[in-house]
């Protein structure tokens, strides 16, 4: 029975997970959703800037600090390991949905294209950056990163192990394609509102952060494996041989 509710959970998380995604793309791109990133303001500037910035921080303590090694190791004092993931990205969805619901857009625009061939070269390149993001899951194992296949391995009573290190697709030219398609997402847009504008300078800021945490546990995980990767691969940018300091 516990198998089951297991699955069950880890299913939960996943289906969560696909609709909070396909809202973002809607809040970032102002497509089919009752409030965007472009939406009419209601607040003042002030009171709505910090409100932004409060979410935006939030969401990043959420996003990152769920992902260490110490809160993972106390979180497994609570629930079980092969619910650990799915568990992080229910709360990373939750965190998103009151992202959503809290966000106080802002009057004002940054920049303006009114070439309609630019305009929509911007909004391809947009989309694009979001075909990025979700085919940089499919290459790492979609269903590992979700929390599917931990659920799946202990419905068979198999016990979870890494993923070997692979260097595919996308990944032989970044190390992490899949944050270069959210910036490509949300910065290649032809009217940069004032909200759109913290948007994505907040989401940058942690993104950058987010790589460097992340690359700390990748080297505790694979150890050299990770480093000579890190000397031949950039993180963000194409054939720019950068690696973040090391702490």
């Amino acid at each position: 029975m516990k198998r089951i509710v297991s699955v069950i959970y880890g299913l939960i998380a996943y289906l969560t997970f696909l609709i909070t995604f396909l809202y973002l793309i809607g809040f970032e791109e102002n497509l089919l959703v009752p409030k965007s990133l472009d939406s009419a303001p209601t607040e003042s500037l002030s009171t709505a800037l910090l409100i932004n910035l409060a979410l935006i921080g939030l969401f990043g303590l959420q996003h990152s600090g769920m992902a260490r090694p110490g809160f993972k190791k106390w979180c497994l004092k609570t629930i079980p390991s092969h619910l650990e993931r799915s568990t992080y990205v229910l709360m990373t969805c939750l965190m998103l949905i009151l992202l959503f619901w809290q966000w106080r857009p802002l009057g004002g625009v940054v920049w303006e294209v009114k070439n309609i061939t630019l305009t929509y070269i911007l909004y391809s390149i947009s989309a694009l950056g979001w075909v990025i993001v979700f085919l940089s899951t499919v290459l790492i194992n979609h269903f590992d990163l979700f929390g599917l296949r931990q659920v799946y391995l202990y419905f068979k009573s198999e016990k979870y192990q890494y993923l070997d290190f692979k260097i595919i697709g996308f990944y032989k030219y970044v190390r992490h394609p899949l944050m270069l398609g959210f910036l490509i997402a949300f910065w290649f847009t032809p009217k940069m509102i004032i909200t759109h504008f913290i948007f994505a300078l907040g989401m940058t800021a942690y993104i950058i952060i987010a790589i460097h945490l992340e690359e700390k546990d990748l080297i505790d995980i694979y150890g050299d494996l990770y480093k000579k990767y890190q000397q031949q691969v950039s993180m963000l940018i194409p054939f720019l041989k950068t690696s973040l300091p090391e702490s």
